[in-house]
């Protein structure tokens, strides 16, 4: 999923699944993460997502439960896409969040997700971001 996404410097994405590993054990042992996989009869793994309870502010109204549903960590294998997959493993996610009373389910696209979660009825919303890279030193 990552490499489709950008390049990354050799040993990176091996030491980000480590980390990754580590926390998604921590969330499922607090009931935080949940996932789909999409297999074929043989166990052979052709599309898998993730919905994490993140954390969130408490608010007035139905929303402010102190977590939301948020999607993530989507992947088809490229022959696989186009079959149905995605859109399945994300309606059962969104189905176990509405059984569970959550008001809203949220999720980053990337250009790959956009069309399927756009069917689903996802709307872009209002978040805004800023990156915070180092400044590079000028030259003396």
């Amino acid at each position: 999923m990552w490499r489709e996404l950008r390049r990354f410097r050799p040993g990176e994405l091996d030491r980000h699944d480590l980390v990754y590993r580590r926390w998604v054990r921590r969330q499922m042992a607090a009931g935080k993460f949940r996932a789909l996989l999409a297999e074929r009869p043989d166990g052979t793994v052709l599309a898998s997502g993730a919905l994490w309870l993140m954390p969130s502010q408490p608010r007035p109204g139905p929303l402010g439960r102190g977590e939301i549903p948020y999607i993530l960590s989507m992947y088809t294998e490229r022959p696989e896409r186009g079959r149905g997959y995605a859109t399945w493993i994300v309606q059962g996610l969104v189905a176990w969040s509405r059984a569970r009373g959550y008001g809203r389910v949220l999720l980053h696209a990337s250009r790959f997700g956009r069309p399927v979660y756009e069917r689903l009825g996802f709307e872009n919303g209002s978040e805004m971001r800023l990156a915070l890279r180092p400044r590079r030193r000028p030259r003396p």
